[in-house]
């Protein structure tokens, strides 16, 4: 019987000196908050953004354009973002900030590229962009206004001169510049 009192005592002194134990503990988090880490900091709100990508010509959609997204936001740039357009031209994305600046860049082969800065004010916004082809050269020293394109879309082949090169004829051994040696007669 002796044995079964001293498993219950022991018992009763391992549970009396837990409790006594985390008295103090609790007391302790009562008096002073608990810091735990890091504070959160909620992300920032987020707008949704579709681009939509046509030829101006006849308005069909163009596949596979990249559309580069390039945010800023109180004059800190937020890095930048690339979306290629699907079957129907459109490029979507969620995660530019609500109340920034963004630049949206359209590059697709064969069309110039399309570069302007909108506002993001609102939680949706829709973009419409009109790709046409190459221009000519920009210049800051002249009016630039209503330049046509100076290569014609699909394969461009190089120019060449219209004025053949003169060959020598055939048969005719081709001329030599060094000078004619008199006849010397042969020495022994």
């Amino acid at each position: 019987m002796s044995s079964r009192r001293t498993v219950w005592s022991l018992s009763f002194l391992v549970l009396l000196f837990a409790f006594a134990s985390s008295l103090p503990a609790r007391a302790q988090d009562q008096d002073v908050p608990a810091k735990r880490g890091r504070k959160y900091k909620a992300p920032p709100a987020t707008s949704h953004i579709e681009v939509t990508v046509v030829k101006k010509f006849n308005g069909k959609p163009i596949m596979n354009a990249a559309v580069i997204f390039n945010p800023s936001m109180d004059g800190k740039d937020e890095g930048n973002l690339e979306v290629k357009t699907d079957p129907d031209g459109k490029a979507v994305i969620d995660v530019i900030p609500t109340g920034s600046t963004v630049r949206v860049q359209v590059i697709a082969p064969g069309f110039a590229t399309f570069a302007e800065e909108y506002e993001v004010k609102e939680a949706s916004k829709e973009i419409s962009v009109a790709m046409i082809h190459p221009r000519e050269q920009v210049s800051s020293y002249e009016n630039n206004d209503g330049k046509a394109a100076t290569r014609k879309p699909g394969v461009q082949e190089p120019i060449r001169p219209t004025v053949p090169v003169t060959r020598p004829a055939p048969g005719n051994p081709p001329a030599t510049s060094q000078p004619a040696t008199p006849n010397s007669t042969p020495q022994l």
